[in-house]
């Protein structure tokens, strides 16, 4: 007896129709199309897992599952990509109007961002400091943070040097940080795009360290050695951001002071 027999009623054997029916074939789902978004993509997930030196275009096509020269239908090369990457930490970004009574507050806001786009992904400050930020997508950046400096009443050769200078700190502040992430990593045996180092302890030991050494050589770093190295980056970074700010307003016209008198002016006989 089968298992038909115990209640369970036979399938019907096929009609003539369907015996002349081809076998049903399975349709693979749609590959998403390659694009220059999908590559740029693709190159922050290795960037992420393997850093910058372990970035190519062969890890990238791999990553999405293509051949190498499918990339070059998209990108020219891998500057040419790592240039797309940089220019995407800025998507969605935009500098306030400049308010000459806010300027610093809004410097500070722009350094924080900047370093919080920087550490998003790894060793991205290696890859801003390689590439020079004057591309068509990102000159309007720069012009606008020109905008606050002058809008503030810095000296023109004072406002050029200015946007460098906050740049160059906020990329040497990152790459700092990212290199200590990676240190620890590698300490730990951890992904290091994940890892951080323990600053507190850190702090601690340097600052143990400092205290101990002899007053008559070293009577400065033992006087400093409470604050020579605090525990928190956040708060270094924004003690380091404020010098230059109060560096910068140093250079800002007194309006105690009247201005000097235009000497190409004509004296006024009248």
């Amino acid at each position: 007896m089968t298992d038909a027999a115990a209640g369970t009623p036979a399938p019907p054997p096929p009609s003539p129709w369907e015996r002349e029916r081809p076998a049903r074939t399975r349709i693979s789902p749609a590959r998403t199309p390659l694009s220059r978004e999908r590559v740029v993509e693709a190159a922050f997930t290795v960037l992420d897992r393997q850093g910058l030196d372990g970035l190519s275009m062969r890890q990238v096509a791999a990553e999405l599952g293509v051949t190498v020269s499918a990339l070059y239908a998209h990108v020219s090369s891998k500057d040419d990509l790592l240039e797309l990457m940089y220019t995407r930490l800025f998507d969605g970004f935009t500098m306030p109007e400049p308010d000459p009574q806010r300027w610093q507050e809004q410097v500070r806001d722009y350094a924080r961002a900047g370093r919080r786009r920087l550490l998003a992904h790894r060793d991205m400050a290696r890859i801003s400091m390689a590439h020079v930020p004057f591309t068509a997508e990102l000159l309007p950046h720069v012009e606008a943070l020109l905008a606050v400096f002058r809008t503030a009443g810095l000296p023109d050769r004072i406002a050029a040097e200015a946007g460098d200078l906050i740049s160059t700190y906020i990329d040497g502040f990152a790459l700092e940080e990212g290199m200590w992430q990676d240190r620890a990593a590698q300490h730990s045996g951890e992904n290091s795009s994940l890892a951080r180092p323990d600053w507190r302890e850190m702090a601690g030991e340097m600052q143990n360290y400092f205290a101990s050494l002899p007053a008559e050589d070293f009577p400065h770093l033992r006087a400093l050695a409470g604050v020579m190295v605090t525990d928190s980056s956040d708060e270094r970074f924004d003690i380091g951001l404020e010098i230059i700010l109060r560096g910068l307003a140093s250079y800002l016209p007194d309006p105690q002071v009247p201005p000097a008198p235009d000497r190409h002016r004509g004296t006024d006989t009248s």
